[in-house]
């Protein structure tokens, strides 16, 4: 028996409205998109691995070039061995005043490697897992200028450093030990690093620092000091010690700096009680910061200063009729008696706008403040 003719066309309808929906694209969920992890701000190399670094290009038209490393012809006394997946350092060629280690696996420095390297002046050894490092090393390096040994596992100032040293960086290690004559006869030194330690005022006597007379920048911050450390070198310029834990400055702490112009004390616990009044009125001084402590009010400054970070404190009103240097009904025709400050930063504090009249009075360079 024959179906009848409508039949067939609506079965026929019914298929292709099936297809028309079938074809159409389901709604997708939202996906939350994947965020972008954020690359160390100094490469960390991958685990070590018992297969040697691989060596490319054509070899080194230098034979005494270790395996290890990249000898240029375009830097002779160059030696370049940084990211290679080095534990113990090779021989250094004669040769070399430039060495080049950081980004290792090198857990101890022996003096074996550097018996004819007699010539190096610069050495970097940062970001690796150096635990030791032996005195007689620096026996056969006599004329190093520049050591860096910052992001290892050292527990105590190297000993035996030479007198020719002008910059030390040892930050971020497990420093909590400087031994007595480590610094001593270190004459030229003109930058320590000790940034990210464990220091504290018992690992800092008062002869410490004492043969640093030309040091020009000590950085002490990061350590668990809470006191200002004693017998630094008068000729310093910048002196920087945030986050530590110093609640108090002596009075005359800063009696006889001839050129100290940078003085950082950011996150520390210093109050009024223990930040004498014109402590930092020396007149040297052009940055100064003691941002995230517990100050209610400003300390007085001298006209040469510049730069004043006071952020995050508990200053609850600001007077410039008394932190101006120079009386407002003085005589301020004079460009010299003008106070210099240029940039001051109060935000953080229990301030609001507007800025007293007194302040914009005195300080007539103020080019920005931030409240």
């Amino acid at each position: 028996m024959k179906a009848p003719a409508g039949f067939f066309s609506a079965l026929v309808l019914l298929l292709l409205i099936g297809a028309v929906l079938g074809q159409r694209p389901r709604p997708r969920k939202p996906t939350r998109r994947p965020t972008t992890p954020r690359k160390p701000s100094v490469p960390e190399p991958q685990e070590p691995t018992d297969i040697p670094p691989l060596i490319l290009g054509p070899p080194s038209p230098y034979p005494d070039c270790p395996r290890e490393c990249l000898c240029s012809p375009s830097y002779p006394n160059s030696l370049n061995c940084e990211n290679r997946n080095i534990r113990v350092i090779p021989v250094i060629p004669l040769r070399t005043h430039y060495l080049y280690l950081q980004n290792n696996y090198i857990s101890e420095v022996t003096a074996e490697p550097f018996v004819n390297a007699t010539d190096i002046r610069w050495i970097n050894l940062a970001n690796n897992r150096i635990h030791r490092i032996d005195r007689q090393v620096f026996q056969k390096i006599p004329a190093l200028l520049y050591l860096y040994v910052q992001r290892n596992q050292l527990k105590e100032v190297p000993s035996g450093l030479p007198a020719s040293l002008e910059q030390l960086r040892l930050s971020k290690n497990r420093i909590s030990k400087i031994p007595a004559g480590a610094l001593s006869k270190m004459g030229n030194l003109t930058l320590l690093d000790l940034y990210h330690n464990q220091l504290s005022d018992s690992d800092l006597g008062r002869n410490t620092f004492k043969d640093l007379s030309s040091l020009m920048q000590l950085n002490l911050a990061h350590n668990v000091l809470r006191k200002m450390p004693a017998g630094v070198p008068n000729n310093l310029i910048q002196l920087f010690l945030d986050k530590n834990r110093i609640e108090d400055i002596p009075k005359d702490y800063f009696q006889g700096f001839s050129h100290l112009a940078f003085v950082r004390l950011n996150y520390n616990q210093l109050s009024d009680k223990g930040v004498p009044r014109a402590v930092f009125n020396i007149s040297t001084l052009l940055d100064l910061q003691l941002a995230h402590n517990q100050l209610t009010t400003i300390p007085l400054f001298s006209t040469h200063l510049e730069h004043l970070h006071l952020n995050h404190n508990t200053i609850q009103n600001i007077n410039g009729t008394l932190i101006c240097p120079h009386s407002l009904q003085g005589d301020m025709s004079d460009p010299s008696h003008i106070p210099r400050l240029r940039y001051l930063r109060l935000d953080g504090n229990q301030l609001s706008p507007p800025i007293p009249l007194d302040v914009i009075t005195c300080f007539r360079h103020l080019h920005s403040i931030v409240i």
